[in-house]
């Protein structure tokens, strides 16, 4: 990546802060990176437009995005602009945190799987609190790497990382309008699958169904819903397929065998334990109960 960039050689071989104004050329029009490594990236203008995933993204002021090991990112750069372009991109591989308590953890900052469109918009202090961080990190990268230097950046990291969570938390609750308007797009994609033939041709919906019908990825779908609701997506269809099955139960003559079949199980016994795991019943001691 540093010699993509046109960087010299990084000071540090697991980690490194590339200043995104002293990047003039990409080498080519069209950069594609297969990144093993950990991305924080903050721009206030991009070489063109960036593709994450399967979106492409223009970066605003004080927008954040952020990328995991193996997500292949591509740039289309535009001539007009290179010279515009500020920020900075933190990159860091897993060695680096092996054996620390954030190696951990890493599985908790969940946003690191959200798509580029769901970017983190910063606040002027924000902004301000997240820049002090990388500092902190680019101080320690120029000093002699000693027995401590891994403790003392992964701290760092760490703290942006949490110091992100806060923010991201912070962005949940302002955007309240528009969750909900996803949270009742989210419920009725649910509610058209249970309608239709979907469940014995598909089997039980899955979050990546979900999140691909409102172009979001799986785990900010769940993460908004979390926030909103106190359930995440998984929850969420779990309810609305023990719903479905108490009215079945209820409602209709049919064997519990032949609803578990409708509702796409494979296994009607399958059905019988996850049902007494939400309810507590058995589905034929439930209908008996009702």
């Amino acid at each position: 990546m540093h010699q993509l960039m046109d960087q010299g050689k990084p000071r540090h071989p697991l980690v490194t802060i590339i200043d995104f104004s002293k990047v003039k050329d990409y080498g080519n029009t069209r950069a594609r990176i297969a990144s093993g490594f950990y991305g924080v990236m903050m721009k206030s203008n991009c070489l063109g437009r960036m593709k994450y995933g399967r979106q492409y993204y223009d970066f605003e002021d004080g927008t954040m995005v952020f990328i995991g090991p193996g997500q292949v990112i591509s740039v289309e750069e535009d001539p007009d602009i290179v010279d515009k372009v500020e920020g900075w991109g933190l990159f860091f591989h897993p060695d680096l945190l092996r054996g620390t308590s954030l190696s951990r953890k890493m599985k908790e900052y969940s946003f690191f799987a959200y798509e580029s469109n769901e970017a983190l918009h910063l606040s002027d202090q924000e902004r301000k609190t997240i820049n002090d961080c990388i500092d902190k990190i680019d101080i320690e990268l120029g000093m002699n790497i000693d027995k401590h230097s891994q403790t003392l950046i992964v701290s760092n990291i760490e703290l942006l990382l949490n110091y992100c969570t806060r923010y991201y938390d912070r962005q949940f609750i302002t955007r309240k309008s528009a969750n909900k308007d996803t949270l009742t797009k989210f419920e009725d994609i649910l509610t058209d699958y249970f309608n239709s033939d979907k469940l014995k041709e598909l089997g039980l919906p899955t979050v990546k169904y979900c999140a691909e019908k409102l172009f979001l990825s799986s785990n900010y779908l769940s993460d908004l819903l979390k926030k909103e609701t106190g359930k995440n997506a998984q929850e969420h269809i779990h309810y609305f397929l023990i719903e479905e099955a108490k009215n079945r139960l209820l409602l209709s003559n049919e064997s519990v065998s032949s609803i578990a079949y409708d509702l796409g199980f494979d296994y009607p016994q399958y059905f019988s334990k996850f049902f007494k795991k939400k309810t507590g019943m058995t589905p034929a001691s439930f209908r008996n109960a009702n």
